[in-house]
C-alpha cells in the first residue's frame, strides 16, 4: 500500500464541496491511489499529473510522487479550473520539495 498525503488546502477543498455524491467520488480515488490504482491519469508537467474524474464538472485531483511510495495530493480542481488549478499544483510541489 502507498502512502498518500493530502495538503491542508486539498482537505479543505475536499470538505468544502457541497456536492455528497463528489466528495465520495474524490475519496475512493484517493483510496485507489493508495493501493496503486492510478486510474485515468495524466502529466501535466514538472512531475505533476492529474486523476481525471468523470463525473460532475470534470473535477480533477493534482499528485506528485516523492520517493517510491509517497504521493501527495497537492490540489483539487474541476475542468474550469484546470490551468489554475495546475499552475498552482506545480508551485506546491516546488514548495515541497524545498522543504522536504
Amino acid at each position: 500500500m502507498l502512502k498518500v498525503l493530502l495538503t491542508d488546502e486539498v482537505q479543505a477543498d475536499i470538505e468544502e464541496l457541497r456536492d455528497r455524491k463528489a466528495k465520495a467520488k474524490i475519496r475512493l480515488a484517493l483510496d485507489k491511489l493508495e493501493l496503486g490504482n492510478l486510474g485515468d491519469v495524466k502529466p501535466v508537467g514538472e512531475g505533476v499529473s492529474e486523476i481525471r474524474l468523470h463525473y460532475g464538472p470534470g473535477y480533477r485531483i493534482y499528485y506528485f510522487q516523492d520517493g517510491e511510495a509517497i504521493y501527495v495530493v497537492a490540489c483539487v480542481g474541476d475542468k474550469a479550473t484546470q490551468s489554475k488549478d495546475v499552475r498552482r499544483a506545480k508551485e506546491i510541489k516546488r514548495t515541497w520539495k524545498l522543504l522536504h
